[in-house]
């Protein structure tokens, strides 16, 4: 992201045309913390105030149309705009002054069909709903319903994919150049939006998270693909990047309130912003390994590392370890380089692995095999499970990457709960190994320091 906003840099203005959350989780509030995520500036006509909160909406007032339309004006005739979305408007007579706005002004418009919350209450008045279609699909450059506005808009029932690109063509004859339908309300492992652009369908998936902080996530989606048209990207990959922030704000959601909780497109800038702290953090630790005398006696013949996940780690590339791994050389050295992200595809399967149990794991380290090391770790009060590779299902073995997985699974199922320590004693080909898990580098290198200090007293 460049934030270079100097002599003959401009910055991006985006503009949200929507209503108050007074919880800020929603409206307004989200549209501009994900404009600020993803580096523009944020203008807001509002249209709309709410008194709400993560579980129901007690009051509606919406803004006189002529206001609306002043504070159009008054943005676009300053500061101008690169982009625009809708949310929340509520009245026929708000709609048409939009409309209006923008087709004298020109610039491109997202809308977000915006019709009922999660709550249930209304925030599209029934009667608005033909204005909406009629008055403004035409104007837009990206519309963004889920399944129950889609079916609204374009008349048919959705069930499957397939309805959804069906849907999705009978919308784009409405008039706006891009449908995308977000498939949320489908069930299935991965969420699955399309977007049908210039007669081509997108298909952009994303892996399902079971969680309840998901208020707000239609706003947060559409402002998303508005601030990347601000910045002058093109449609599909302003909703590719849309899809990935706002699978992160789900997943790194807040879980506040007694309702759904908001979701947190600051998480992609929270998520850049650790990793330096994650680097830090592998650098200490191995400073204290450094420090210990027969170091050489835990690397394996494959070498060792030790790996620290980002706070807001989404797969691999987020996770940092040392690339090459921690080895020995022919003169008994120990050489190692400096840690970098995505190093260590190993190391990085069973944090994730881990963290599915545990969202307090971030870090893990593997090292020689040893029956007294494990010993004196049960010893010491570490909890410890292990897993057999030649229980291995012949289909886990088949797929790259999946013992990890697969064996992380059977060792919290053998104990009840994610160990301190995970074990297994090799197979054909496959070296013995010891993986200890911490929520640092540095805990975890304190942990091997402490049980290989006691294992030789």
């Amino acid at each position: 992201m460049d934030l270079r906003f100097g002599v003959g840099n401009r910055v991006p203005v985006a503009l949200t045309i929507a209503g108050s959350d007074s919880g800020g989780g929603a409206g307004i509030q989200a549209d501009l913390k994900t404009f600020a995520a993803l580096g523009v500036h944020g203008t807001v006509v509002l249209t709309a105030v709410t008194a709400q909160n993560t579980h129901s909406i007690i009051g509606v007032q919406s803004i006189d149309p002529s206001i609306v339309g002043k504070q159009i004006d008054a943005i676009i005739t300053d500061l101008g705009v690169n982009a625009a979305k809708t949310g929340m408007l509520y009245t026929s007579e708000i709609i048409r002054v939009v409309a209006e706005k923008v087709s004298q002004y020109g610039f491109p418009l997202v809308v977000d069909p915006v019709m009922i919350a999660k709550s249930r209450a209304r925030l599209l008045k029934e009667e608005a709903i033909e204005t909406l279609i009629k008055d403004l699909l035409p104007l837009a450059t990206v519309i963004t319903p889920n399944i129950p506005e889609a079916e609204v808009i374009s008349g048919i029932k959705i069930e499957s994919k397939d309805d959804m690109i069906d849907a999705a063509r009978i919308i784009s004859k409405l008039g706006p150049r891009a449908v995308v339908i977000k498939g949320g309300h489908l069930k299935g492992e991965e969420a699955v939006d399309i977007l049908l652009y210039e007669g081509r369908v997108y298909e952009f998936s994303e892996k399902r998270h079971y969680t309840k902080t998901t208020h707000g996530t239609g706003c947060c989606f559409s402002a998303a693909i508005t601030a990347e048209l601000a910045k002058g990207k093109d449609i599909v990959s302003a909703v590719q990047t849309a899809k990935k922030l706002i699978s992160m704000a789900i997943k790194y959601g807040l879980p506040i309130g007694k309702g759904h909780g908001p979701v947190n497109p600051m998480a992609i800038i929270y998520r850049d912003y650790s990793k330096l702290r994650v680097i830090e953090s592998i650098n200490r630790a191995l400073d204290l390994l450094r420090g210990l005398k027969e170091l050489h006696v835990l690397i394996p013949e494959v070498g060792m590392n030790i790996a620290e996940a980002s706070p807001y780690a989404m797969d691999e590339k987020d996770i940092a370890a040392i690339p090459g791994r921690i080895r020995t050389s022919p003169l008994g050295d120990i050489l190692w380089s400096s840690p970098k992200f995505g190093a260590s595809s190993h190391l990085a399967r069973y944090i994730l692995g881990a963290r599915k149990y545990s969202n307090k794991i971030r870090a893990a380290i593997n090292i020689r095999f040893s029956t007294k090391f494990i010993e004196t770790a049960k010893v010491l009060g570490y909890r410890v499970s292990y897993y057999d590779r030649r229980e291995e299902p012949p289909e886990v073995k088949s797929v790259e990457g999946m013992t990890v997985k697969w064996g992380v699974d059977s060792a919290v199922r053998r104990i009840g709960c994610m160990p301190d320590i995970i074990f297994h004693r090799g197979d054909w080909g496959k070296e013995p190994m010891i993986v200890v898990f911490g929520d640092s580098a540095t805990t975890v290198a304190k942990k091997i320091i402490n049980i290989f200090n006691n294992m030789n007293k």
